[in-house]
């Protein structure tokens, strides 16, 4: 993705460290943990996000520390190892701090305790994210959780613009020096229906409906002006906020989980060719990184693309994510057919 051999180095680095002892463990064993950050418990996913014009960024999302026996024991451990990153780049961890005791409590509850992610930039200083759970102190409290955290980082009418969902998945904060600073809420829509998908967009100045529609509708393989229910893993959608006076998110994406609607990867990487041209971007590093993840063949599994991603944020070209899986411990076999969602009757 452009990057030198000395950034690779840094940054592999930093992950490994990061990672904790979980790295030196065979891929003979088992996972240490399961871990909900991807399909075979390895718990670093990449991502590429591809702008017109540019070349595609590459970032990491992983599970800090890694492999520790109790969820209480991993947000402890992680966070100290989330700060340890914070340090050795200088990058502010204060946005955090504001809400840290409202997603790492003593006693956790949920999924996952802290993911953080790394954003990798020319020159060794890489872009800092830090993903929390919601139902930290529970799942009924969720909603609760994210809305005094956007509260206490001056979002005040922010939640009351979110759309309708099933869950919250996540509340994600930029960290340290960015151009400009994202706080962002995940969202779970279970059992969508695609001619509702257009209505999920919050977004001043977002995409039009037939745009989410049409996205939506090449990355599942649904033919357009067919109807259908996403049964299996739902569709998520993200808003981000950057303006604290604004009544309305500043930025909407679609993340849409490409392998559970398709058969095999040969297929998911079609449907991402014929997206990533429609918004003047090349798919030849795609492919190029799937290259360099595996050797095998795209149709024997499915999941090393694992989301495709619509982003849409005010003031920039719109871009699209594709989110990819190490398979470090398991390749997922095929699905079989049909694939698509649920039709409607």
């Amino acid at each position: 993705m452009g990057l030198d051999t000395g950034d690779s180095a840094e940054y592999t680095r930093a992950l490994t460290d990061a990672l904790g002892p979980v790295v030196r463990r065979s891929l003979d064993l088992p996972p240490a943990v399961p871990t909900f950050l991807s399909d075979d418990h390895t718990p670093v996913e990449f991502s590429l996000s591809f702008s017109p014009g540019t070349s595609p960024t590459l970032r990491f999302l992983f599970e800090p520390s890694s492999g520790f026996g109790t969820l209480a024991e991993s947000s402890r451990l992680g966070l100290r190892a989330l700060h340890g990153l914070a340090r050795r780049w200088g990058i502010s961890t204060e946005q955090l701090d504001l809400v840290q005791d409202l997603f790492l409590p003593d006693a956790p509850q949920g999924d996952f305790a802290l993911w953080a992610a790394l954003e990798l930039a020319p020159g060794g200083t890489p872009r800092m994210k830090a993903y929390l759970n919601p139902a930290a102190s529970g799942p009924d409290r969720a909603g609760a959780t994210v809305r005094e955290a956007l509260r206490r980082l001056g979002h005040h009418r922010a939640y009351d613009s979110l759309p309708a969902a099933d869950r919250l998945l996540f509340l994600a904060l930029d960290l340290g020096d960015w151009d400009t600073p994202r706080l962002k809420v995940y969202t779970a829509h279970h059992r969508l229906r695609a001619s509702a998908v257009g209505t999920l967009n919050r977004m001043d100045g977002g995409p039009a409906p037939a745009e989410t529609e049409a996205f939506l509708h090449t990355a599942t393989g649904l033919p357009p002006g067919r109807d259908g229910v996403f049964d299996r893993r739902p569709v998520l959608t993200c808003h981000s906020f950057t303006d604290q006076a604004a009544d309305r998110p500043s930025g909407f994406t679609l993340h849409v989980p490409v392998r559970d609607y398709a058969r095999d990867d040969r297929e998911v990487l079609g449907r991402a060719e014929t997206l990533l041209p429609r918004y003047g971007i090349a798919p030849e590093p795609l492919r190029a990184a799937l290259e360099a993840l595996t050797p095998r063949r795209l149709e024997d599994g499915v999941g090393l693309i694992a989301y495709l991603a619509m982003v849409h944020q005010q003031g920039k070209d719109p871009r699209l994510t594709a989110y990819l899986s190490s398979e470090a411990y398991r390749v997922r076999r095929p699905n079989e057919r049909p694939t698509g969602p649920r039709p409607v009757r």
